[in-house]
């Protein structure tokens, strides 16, 4: 490494590079292969300082060696000259394009694929601009070109002129747009072809066309749909799951059930039998391990969680039906067998569920009862995958069956396999919405009582469904679980004691997820007795460094809110520790500002979590919050993160800011005249929650201030008139938008009603929504005072 960074110093070096790479046939291929590796470094971070010779001998070299007799030697020349198109050099390089190009009519096979692998490069690396002015369309002569070359002889070439022109379809490049005609023919054409590859990419080429340019597939939308379903079973899986994202992306299409109806009967069995886990994946998954609770967790296993930094909401009229937005993209299976037939195939099925909604049910129940009562494990747990994949949209149809299903999988929860207890978690979660509508003997309670066993099952996968589905359970019944507190805690508690790293995590979210449930219900000593030590004991034992410090932040900031008075005991440590990350989060930024060579950049969702958590304990707290924040400097640093170029520390600011202004006004207030100039400069909807949680903590802010607020409302005014008249501004901001201009018009009238005109349609409209709440109650008041001073401004 060193001598490398030495032998840098002579622009020189770099012609010995390319010469080992393309002269030096003496050495083996790997040495050779690796000098191009090292010059591609090279010109990676620095070729707009090689010499003029140097980069002109390079590029020749490339261009006069890409049929090198060697694959991987052509390979590595491919990178090399895409490393130096993209440093902006396709218009420095004029000649590079037109000679690629040239050199795919060579007679000799190796250079006619060196140069095609080079040119797929190019095009996957800047399909922009090749389809730019700046070149002149280089594309107007290429698109033709590579469509020559979809009936050559070599299925690699053929591969690769595929995957060339599929680079152009997502950005609808015009040179495409005019042959797609021929484009589409030619594939049409290799749509039996003997390689894999070239069915793969024929298959990819379908499901982006299908996105783009419908219009041309609808006269051959039959044929089209019989070869997905051929593909979809195709003996090479790569293809198979190709073809399966036909099935997704056409479920998008609003012309999806005028089409797929008649083919239903063939498509439905195809797509559940993709849904058996392959021998690989049960292999990889471990599937013959049952207990491996005491087998720590490898650290590779754990997926970075990413904190959800606070958003201010209001509540609405409707009960708070779930945000299809907001559901987490529930999955079955971990990351180890990441995306595969198995997984596209669910999707599928899952989303043409929600388009055919019961008329899907004749195809798939007798298949359902067939492998719901299967002897083979394997076939019995993709019966439940299909059961919990078309629960979202077949819903009302399977309402029927529920009574004998529901028991069914109950019963499922105590196979002997782990892989099927786990998928039986997993679907029940998808039906908790219905069991809680039924009296709760009958399924609710059987059902919990089950789930709480799974969570403390041997087996960590299980573990892991369990406590996941457990905590969709609880969103689900909230207060309904009021009557199983004690029982449902002593489960969660022990399992403190269980778990393995990655399940603790998990843990914490559906300790957080209970908090949020049941609420104050969760405040009785029995209850806080219970839960908080072991919650306690794992924050002593965390370092400030420890990532796993967001999940029991966040858990901790629910269990704050929920027991409000009864948090006061473990309230002070927590709140200084949180004081503490913020502290030596912004003195790190400040070191790594002066200083990026000598400290490392900080990690900056350790300041957000301690944020939010601050948060929480001000709204669980109220008032009693207020002699922690007079012994702390909470204010000096919270004037800092409001000003950091991060916008989530800013959202979890303004968030901390509005619960102290509730909680205790005695501290913000004398802080109000710096404060006000930065959420005034902050309601810029460019970033929607950073803008909201400033638009919420000023209206909170306005309720405090009274007619003192009048020095600062044309810091804000104009800006959130103009938010409130956006069109597609989100729902929650413009709700917390017209709070705030209510509010100040409340404490300010004579400032804000002359605008009145410019902002009481939408405001009426973007409120009507709203349950009657104090905040609602203020900004009404506030229309109303304003309306006093100047009702010409709502004549309209």
């Amino acid at each position: 490494e060193q001598k490398l960074k030495q032998l840098n110093q002579f622009p020189d070096f770099n012609n010995y590079l390319i010469f080992v790479l393309t002269r030096l046939k003496s050495e083996d291929e790997p040495t050779r292969s690796l000098s191009g590796l090292i010059l591609k470094n090279n010109v990676k971070a620095h070729f707009q300082s090689f010499p003029q010779p140097v980069a002109e001998f390079i590029k020749q070299e490339c261009l006069n060696n890409i049929g090198d007799a060697s694959s991987l030697i052509r390979a590595t020349i491919g990178i090399l000259i895409t490393t130096i198109a993209s440093k902006g050099e396709l218009q420095m390089w004029p000649e590079l394009l037109p000679q690629l190009c040239n050199l795919l009519n060579s007679e000799d096979y190796n250079t006619c694929e060196g140069a095609f692998g080079a040119l797929q490069k190019i095009c996957e690396d800047s399909s922009e601009l090749l389809d730019s002015d700046a070149l002149n369309r280089p594309l107007n002569v290429m698109i033709p070109k590579f469509l020559q070359f979809f009936k050559h002889c070599s299925p690699k070439i053929r591969s690769h002129a595929i995957a060339c022109v599929n680079q152009f379809i997502m950005d609808r490049a015009q040179a495409l747009m005019e042959n797609i005609d021929t484009f589409i023919e030619h594939l049409f054409a290799l749509a039996v072809d003997e390689d894999p590859e070239v069915r793969k990419n024929v298959c990819r080429a379908l499901v982006m066309l299908l996105e783009v340019r419908i219009d041309r597939l609808i006269p051959h939308m039959h044929s089209i749909i019989q070869y997905m379903l051929q593909r979809t079973q195709d003996s090479d899986e790569n293809v198979a799951l190709e073809a399966c994202e036909f099935w997704l992306t056409l479920a998008e299409q609003p012309i999806c059930k005028e089409v797929l109806t008649s083919h239903l009967v063939q498509l439905i069995p195809i797509l559940v039998n993709g849904m058996k886990y392959s021998e690989i994946d049960i292999i990889l998954l471990k599937g013959d391990v049952e207990e491996d609770e005491a087998i720590p967790d490898s650290e590779q296993d754990i997926k970075p969680r990413f904190h959800k930094s606070r958003t201010v909401t209001l509540q609405h009229e409707e009960e708070r039906a779930q945000d299809p937005e907001d559901a987490e993209d529930e999955d079955d299976d971990d990351t180890l067998s990441d995306w595969n037939l198995r997984k596209c195939s669910a999707a599928a099925l899952d989303v043409l569920a929600n388009v055919f909604r019961e008329e899907l049910l004749p195809h798939l129940l007798p298949l359902l009862k067939e492998l719901l009562f299967h002897p083979e494990w394997v076939i019995k747990e993709s019966g439940i995958l299909v059961l919990g994949a078309i629960a979202e949209g077949c819903m009302q149809g399977m309402v029927p069956y529920l009574p004998e299903l529901i028991p069914h999988l109950i019963r499922c929860l105590a196979d002997k396999k782990a892989l099927v207890r786990s998928i039986a978690c997993w679907t029940l979660s998808r039906y908790a919405h219905w069991v809680v509508s039924q009296p709760p003997d009958m399924y609710l309670k059987p059902l919990m009582t089950e789930l709480l066993k799974r969570i403390l099952d041997s087996n960590k996968r299980v573990q892991e469904a369990a406590c996941s589905a457990f905590a969709t359970l609880e969103e689900e019944a909230c207060t309904e679980l009021v009557p199983y507190l004690s029982f449902i805690l002593d489960t969660l508690v022990f399992a403190f004691g269980k778990y393995q790293h990655k399940n603790l995590l998990i843990l914490y979210d559906a300790i957080g997820t209970l908090a949020d449930s049941v609420g104050h219900h969760l405040n009785q000593p029995e209850y806080i007795q219970k839960l908080m030590p072991p919650l306690i004991q794992k924050w002593n034992e965390l370092k400030d460094e420890d990532k796993d410090l967001f999940p029991l932040l966040e858990c901790l900031s629910s269990v704050a809110t929920a027991l409000q008075s009864g948090f006061l005991p473990y309230c002070e440590p927590v709140y200084q520790r949180c004081v503490t990350l913020v502290q030596k989060t912004l003195a790190q930024a400040m070191m790594y500002n002066q200083h990026p060579e000598q400290y490392e950049a900080p990690d900056k969702d350790f300041m957000i979590v301690a944020l939010d958590l601050l948060s929480g304990l001000a709204e669980g707290l109220g008032c009693h919050v207020e002699q922690l924040v007079a012994r702390s400097n909470i204010m000096t640093l919270l004037f800092q993160c409001m000003q950091d170029t991060m916008p989530e520390v800013r959202q979890s600011s303004f968030a901390l800011l509005g619960d102290l202004t509730k909680a205790c006004f005695v501290h913000v207030k004398p802080c109000i005249a710096e404060f006000m100039p930065i959420l005034g400069t902050n309601l810029n909807p460019e970033f929607i929650s950073v803008c909201n949680n400033a638009t919420w903590a000023i209206g909170e802010i306005c309720m405090q201030m009274g007619a003192e607020m009048q020095p600062y409302v044309q810091m804000v005014l104009n800006n959130l008139v103009e938010i409130i008249n956006r069109p597609n501004t989100p729902k929650t901001l413009l709700e917390n938008t017209a709070i705030t201009i209510g509010r100040l018009g409340f404490v300010c009238p004579q400032e804000v009603a002359p605008m009145l005109q410019q902002f009481i349609r939408p405001w009426c409209t973007s409120l009507r929504n709203i349950r009657d709440n104090e905040e609602k109650d203020s900004a009404f008041r506030g229309i109303c005072v304003m309306i006093g001073v100047n009702p010409g401004g709502v004549v309209q």
